[in-house]
């Protein structure tokens, strides 16, 4: 994108091609923040806006590869779009002092029960409705949150504790793997590619791959693990 020129019809042309190309990598990224109560396509369409972006900027005479690159990009373009949601709830002061109450009634029933209470338990001990309890727990995650983001603005620069929050979904975590391998698979030799195809796709055992391809299991085994030091390479996310 560096080498062409801004507003001709190639560089459109390159650029929505570019797009298009990587809205896997968007849509991995929107899987992390699925746990959320945001439509999955809005998530998608605020990661586009940072794969967007990601294309403008990106240099590939800097050696970095594009999903390393874009990645972060995508990632944070999310987080602010949920930063900026947060911002604007405002927490009535009803719920506000009921969420005290329930704070004060959780930590009374925490010694008594040397465990943490239900929302039943909390509903009983304060007499209310387990709506209201779940609403006042509502309201004041909202109120976390933002008081959080508000000490992150005082310390400008300082990373905000937001941005250190996980948002995965540990259910979708087989799902995750699969959309990384299917936008990394094109970095591996044609081999590795098959076998791991085998392996993830078609779910075959590593014995089944080996008399397939007419080599060792021990050899199969070897492969993968290969497959798998290379995908955990150019995995920026993974730590």
């Amino acid at each position: 994108m560096a080498r062409l020129q801004a507003g001709t019809a190639e560089h459109t042309r390159v650029r929505e091609a570019l797009i298009e190309a990587n809205l896997p990598l968007v849509r991995y990224a929107a899987l992390r923040f699925h746990s959320r109560n945001e439509p999955m396509e809005d998530i998608v369409q605020v990661g586009t806006i940072g794969l967007i972006h990601a294309i403008d900027r990106f240099d590939p005479a800097r050696g970095v590869q594009f999903a390393t690159f874009a990645l972060p990009t995508i990632v944070g373009e999310i987080r602010r779009y949920f930063r900026d949601s947060v911002r604007t709830v405002h927490v009535p002061r009803r719920l506000h002092e009921l969420w005290a109450r329930v704070c004060s009634a959780a930590e009374e029933l925490t010694v008594s029960l040397g465990r943490s209470p239900t929302t039943a338990e909390l509903a009983e001990r304060l007499r209310l409705p387990e709506e209201d309890v779940l609403a006042s727990m509502d309201a004041g995650r909202a109120y976390r949150v933002s008081s959080l983001e508000a000490t992150r603005d005082r310390e400008e620069g300082a990373p905000g504790p937001i941005d250190r929050l996980g948002y995965e979904d540990p259910g979708l975590a087989g799902v995750e793997h699969r959309a990384l391998v299917r936008h990394l698979l094109v970095q591996l030799p044609e081999r590795e590619q098959r076998i791991l195809l085998l392996r993830y796709y078609r779910n075959l055992t590593q014995s089944q791959i080996s008399a397939e391809l007419g080599v060792s299991q021990m050899h199969i085994s070897r492969l993968l693990a290969r497959a798998f030091s290379k995908l955990r390479s150019a995995n920026p996310i993974e730590t």
